[in-house]
């Protein structure tokens, strides 16, 4: 036997041990369930044949009766709500093979290669990571697995192929293929048996938990009622928690079973290249995360969500390899076929997935609409950055305003000298109540702005139904100072923009830029921190007179 094949059978030894543990975890508090039970028939034998009649043994019958019948009713309450309790689903954007057929027929290709069963479909995450995902619960409608091999098995028994969309936009064809083997390769083990049975049960435990925490949370109109249900969830809560923490070492140990067995198994396709794959994912990681908080965040704020996030993660990574010379040979590797070719449409997969990773990451509506639109990279500098700078810079003077602060001398209007002239200010406690002015005046408009996120019937057909999706915030809230920070820059660039021929642009890897002379300024964050800061305004004069703005001249806001 190969080296593979061993190391695949222990791997797949160890997960199936562990999920048969898990199954003695179910088989035992099953057990427990039918003893008073088991004890009261006994009791009741032994009354008909008369070797315990009369005296005690009577009470005791009964007692033991009533015992066995609450018990078997919380049992079988318990096993209804885990058997019927809809475990959480991905959010993801669904590829239909009418949609990407060259993409099936690399995932197919790839699973008869390492001999397990193909994957039912596939689906798109926005973030970097891909991995398998069983939707065999009655309520989430899964279509037949593709290939011959997988038509063999039950509907819907294959697992899901989740696939990270900057992966494809970023990665080779070939790249892809080599990341996507040992994920595939996991299909062997949703086919054994045993492990799929104790999958199924942890499944259920997580959602009926769930299930029992939500219970007394969600508005509705039979509040009494709703209350009268809550009763038996939290106690179905309570037995499912103490079952699942029975479970989780044996379920954590079956999983890490199951990996270990996958990747052994994909040893034997693409190993080298896989290496190298490898690289890519980190890259695509960093670079994703760098697009999400520095470019899209600041759109998600103003109610605009960028609508091609992954064909722009790959200018933010191809702007990081070029900056930090990351690999050699990056153009040769460019000049590959990329891996979103295997789409028929990647605009719009794209499109999708760009308003998928708005709503997880930033919890905006499922729907366009008012206050919520997608805009276009080419549009980006003028709609979001542009717009962006005078919001922040009309703010910054509504707050002067309410603050009493004179406006500067000089033609009517809001003027960059302004600003400097009050943070200039010798006066203790200036720059606080300036920042804390700003943080007020935010939060006032984000809670006047939040839109309830609308639910969609595509959400019910993927599975999510009414349920609000998970939310991953980018950032932790910003404190006054950086607020301050921010807003005082937004008015530098709008006086630089209205004064000194300056434009609004768009760096892949740090967000909005100030563009003078076509060139991007990178040295203003420090002047405007030693305002901000210190009260000390030389170094950011000294910047306005190097670059030609007129901070006496009034800027145009919004």
């Amino acid at each position: 036997m190969s080296s593979t094949g061993i190391g695949e059978s222990i791997g797949s030894q160890a997960a199936r041990l562990r999920a048969l543990a898990v199954l003695r975890i179910r088989s035992r508090a099953l057990a427990v369930a039918l003893l008073p039970a088991a004890v009261a028939v006994v009791l009741f034998a032994g009354g008909v044949t008369g070797h315990m009649s009369g005296g005690g043994w009577d009470s005791a019958r009964w007692a033991v009766s009533a015992c066995a019948l609450v018990v078997l009713l919380v049992t079988v309450v318990v096993a209804a709500v885990i058997v019927r309790a809809k475990p959480a689903l991905s959010p993801t954007v669904e590829i239909s093979e009418r949609s990407a057929p060259d993409l099936y027929r690399l995932v197919r290709d790839l699973a008869e290669r390492l001999e397990v069963p193909a994957p039912s479909t596939v689906a798109l995450t926005p973030d970097c990571d891909s991995w398998l995902e069983d939707r065999t619960h009655p309520a989430h409608a899964v279509p037949r697995a593709m290939g011959p091999k997988a038509g063999r098995r039950r509907s819907g028994e294959a697992p899901v192929l989740v696939i990270g969309s900057p992966f494809l936009w970023w990665m080779r064809v070939a790249e892809l293929r080599a990341v996507l083997a040992p994920v595939v390769a996991g299909t062997a083990s949703s086919a054994q048996p045993d492990i799929a049975a104790a999958r199924r049960f942890v499944r259920g435990l997580d959602a009926a938990v769930a299930l029992a925490s939500d219970s007394g949370q969600r508005p509705g109109r039979f509040g009494p009622l709703r209350q009268l249900r809550r009763v038996p969830l939290v106690l179905v809560g309570q037995i499912a928690r103490l079952l699942l923490r029975g479970c989780q070492t044996h379920a954590g140990e079956m999983e890490r079973g199951v990996a270990a067995a996958a990747s052994e198994r994909a040893q034997a396709v693409d190993y080298g290249l896989r290496i190298v794959a490898q690289e890519q994912v980190g890259l695509a990681y960093a670079g994703w995360d760098r697009l999400l908080t520095r470019v899209a965040l600041p759109a998600w704020r103003m109610g605009r969500w960028p609508s091609r996030l992954d064909a722009g993660v790959v200018s933010a990574l191809t702007e990081l390899s070029r900056r930090d010379r990351l690999a050699e040979g990056f153009a040769s590797r460019l000049g590959e076929r990329p891996a979103c070719d295997l789409l028929e449409e990647p605009g719009t997969i794209d499109e999708a997935a760009s308003l998928l990773a708005a709503r997880l990451f930033h919890g905006g509506p499922a729907e366009t609409g008012a206050g919520w639109s997608p805009v276009g990279w080419q549009q980006y500098p003028e709609e979001v950055v542009d717009r962006k700078w005078r919001t922040e810079a009309a703010r910054l003077h509504r707050v002067l305003d309410d603050l009493g602060v004179p406006p500067s001398e000089g033609p009517h209007g809001p003027t960059l000298a302004r600003v400097i002239a009050h943070l200039g200010r010798p006066a203790p406690e200036v720059g606080e109540n300036l920042a804390a002015g700003i943080s007020a005046e935010v939060a006032r408009e984000e809670a006047a702005a939040s839109v309830p996120v609308v639910r969609s019937q595509g959400d019910a057909l993927n599975g999510w139904g009414a349920d609000p999706l998970p939310l991953f915030p980018l950032q932790p809230p910003r404190t006054g100072r950086e607020l301050l920070a921010d807003h005082v820059t937004a008015m530098v660039c709008c006086a630089a923009v209205d004064t000194a021929g300056a434009a609004p642009g768009l760096d892949w890897l740090d967000g909005p830029a100030l563009l003078i002379g076509g060139a991007r300024s990178a040295d203003l964050m420090s002047p405007v921190l030693s305002l901000t800061e210190d009260g000390d305004a030389g170094p950011l004069r000294a910047w306005l007179t190097k670059t030609g703005v007129r901070p006496e001249k009034p800027v145009r806001l919004v």
